[in-house]
């Protein structure tokens, strides 16, 4: 019951890093019928590159057996060259087919894999498969029976199509008896290709539909749980709560840093509660007044105490003020647009500190 909860918990897609990790396992979406057919192609390639060259050595083995054969009188003597004979004649047979076969399987692994994949993950011992309950459900689950009703229905329709291929034959059955050894092995070699390119077409449609369902299989068993997704994110970017911290005591620095600055201003300009801007000016090193400070809220309300506590004038202007908050970033120079309303604002300010002197 556990396992099916969690399967129903399984709603969201693999991420990327998911993804990765499971092909670093060496694990990815593998077609069966995909192998098949690449070996088969491979096969055909090769009876038709080198069927020539297979039919004459096969007829040669068949006419030393039906010939040359009943006259040998077998003894230790005499059965070593012919063993070495059929043995050397089926190595030459099967030689290309057996390459070739060997190079599809590999061909066919890479075209699924999408390159060459190393791990040594799955080598690893698992302690897990040798537990019997777990093996019992594997042997019974739903992707056990899948693979057996694709085994029963791939049996099905290529016996199907090899029984409507040999019935096509069925008529010339009677004359096999009047060939000869050539004419036998000649038709036995052309029923064979006849049989292997039917069924390669067969085999190519349902590689195609088999691997769009592993596919589709593969991308089913690795999907994740929303817990799951957060503890990833939780790894790669860190756990929210500590950036949040971070953040917490960055802004902090950062609001220290600024309130600092509030007792170099000219001037404090409000809105008058809700926000505060404290501008710098000094003739000598700026090329226009500065914003050294702003916030908002709580902010703002600790920039005119610091503002009252070092007699720099604070100036209520609410079109100006938000302007400025909104506009110019701390460290930011007033823009020339705005030179003036400033420029009275600095000539109120200098007057008024002419009177307090």
């Amino acid at each position: 019951m556990a396992e099916g909860g969690d399967k129903e918990q399984r709603t969201e897609d693999a991420t990327d890093k998911r993804r990765e990790d499971t092909l670093k396992k060496g694990r990815t979406a593998q077609s069966k019928e995909i192998g098949s057919t690449f070996v088969l192609l491979a096969a055909v390639w090769m009876l038709y590159a080198f069927g020539g060259m297979m039919r004459q050595n096969i007829s040669e083995m068949m006419v030393k057996g039906f010939t040359d054969g009943v006259m040998y009188h077998l003894t230790a003597d005499t059965i070593k060259p012919l063993a070495w004979y059929y043995f050397s004649k089926t190595v030459l047979v099967l030689s290309p087919i057996m390459i070739a076969v060997a190079l599809a399987g590999i061909i066919s692994t890479l075209v699924q894999n999408g390159g060459f994949i190393f791990s040594l993950d799955p080598l690893m011992p698992n302690m897990s498969k040798l537990n019997p309950l777990t093996g019992v459900g594997r042997f019974f689950g739903w992707s056990s029976v899948a693979e057996l009703l694709k085994s029963v229905l791939k049996i099905a329709i290529v016996g199907g199509m090899c029984y409507w291929v040999l019935l096509g034959e069925w008529t010339k059955l009677p004359s096999l008896a009047h060939m000869g050894v050539e004419e036998l092995g000649y038709f036995i070699f052309r029923v064979g290709i006849k049989l292997i390119l039917y069924v390669l077409l067969l085999m190519i449609a349902l590689s195609g539909a088999d691997f769009a369902f592993q596919k589709y299989s593969f991308s089913e068993s690795i999907k994740m749980t929303k817990q799951e997704i957060r503890d990833e994110n939780k790894e790669t970017e860190g756990d929210p709560l500590i950036k949040q911290r971070i953040r917490s005591a960055q802004y902090a620095l950062a609001r220290n840093r600024m309130m600092e600055e509030v007792p170099k201003a000219e001037v404090v300009i409000t809105n008058p509660t809700h926000l505060a801007i404290a501008l710098a000016y000094n003739r000598e090193n700026m090329v226009a007044p500065t914003v050294v400070a702003k916030g908002a809220g709580h902010v703002a309300a600790r920039i005119r105490e610091i503002a009252k506590e070092n007699n720099i004038p604070i100036v209520e202007d609410k079109p100006l003020a938000r302007l400025l908050f909104k506009t110019i970033d701390i460290g930011g120079i007033i823009p020339e647009t705005l030179y003036k309303a400033i420029a009275e604002i600095l000539a109120y300010v200098y007057k008024l500190k002419g009177k307090v002197k």
